[in-house]
């Protein structure tokens, strides 16, 4: 393949330092337009949105809009073939079902691939803090020359024959880090309480505040956790799943259809026939 031409996107906002990490290297890998989020969108999956504000921007466009707005507008609202559509850094992993489920940088990356476009995700983490965050103290370099070093080799082969996604998660504080292709953690908890002071108003007759908060790692709610899990947790994530890969440091790919699968079930043959029968 001659240079590719690809789009890069986020769910951090156009100046996410992890965007302009990514971005630098990608230039090495092919010619890079930047559609990016005007904002912040983090957390709203594949939302899409009916119409949007686009703004003018050195690397190309901002839009007042999601994630996969960026991507659904770009691939088919601008003159470029792009040849592959790359998400993130996001200051922070995108790790288990659930989570990457929800998560605007994966959001993209599967707009991409019903699209028809090749597509990778790219998430950070951080082996002490596990989140980079405030994210302008952490370099991102590490974990963008992974993705843009994994996308030139995917693109070169035919991991996309059979690939939609790639997803990634890398640390941002291991120099040499090992890969290794995962699947994503089934894990996945909710803790839900009848809280007064979760809503920032007076409630009136009828009205219950309730407050729902994700366990989605060991002994945390939402995602407050230090991330030093190895002695106390490692057994917890098999071998083979993301979260387990960055237990020990390591870089987490997970190749990902976006079919949704397709599920045999010969209880449901009969569930069916029942239903025409009657």
């Amino acid at each position: 393949m001659s240079s590719p031409d690809i789009l890069l996107t986020n769910d951090d906002g156009i100046d996410a330092p992890g965007l302009a990490s990514l971005r630098e290297e990608l230039t090495a890998v092919g010619d890079v337009t930047v559609v990016a989020p005007h904002e912040n969108q983090s957390g709203v999956g594949r939302t899409r949105s009916s119409s949007a504000v686009r703004h003018d921007h050195p690397w190309g466009y901002s839009l007042e809009g999601t994630p996969a707005d960026c991507v659904a507008y770009a691939l088919n609202g601008l003159d470029t073939e792009f040849d592959a559509v790359v998400s993130g850094v996001n200051d922070g992993p995108n790790a288990g079902n659930y989570v990457v489920g929800r998560s605007g940088t994966v959001g993209a990356g599967i707009e991409a691939a019903f699209l028809g476009v090749p597509a990778l995700a790219v998430s950070a983490y951080h082996a002490v803090d596990f989140f980079p965050h405030p994210p302008e103290e952490y370099d991102f370099a590490r974990p963008a020359r992974v993705a843009a070093d994994l996308l030139d080799r995917a693109l070169a082969t035919d991991t996309y024959d059979d690939v939609d996604l790639l997803n990634v998660n890398a640390p941002v504080d291991a120099p040499e880090p090992d890969a290794r292709i995962t699947r994503p953690t089934h894990d996945y908890d909710l803790d839900v309480a009848h809280d007064g002071d979760a809503v920032d108003r007076d409630l009136g007759d009828g009205e219950t505040a309730v407050r729902l908060s994700d366990s989605v790692w060991p002994d945390t709610e939402g995602f407050e956790n230090p991330f030093p899990l190895a002695d106390r947790h490692e057994e917890r994530y098999p071998h083979g799943s993301d979260r387990r890969a960055m237990v020990e440091g390591e870089v987490s790919v997970s190749p990902l259809s976006v079919d949704h699968g397709h599920a045999e079930s010969d209880s449901l043959v009969g569930v069916v026939e029942s239903l025409e029968a009657e």
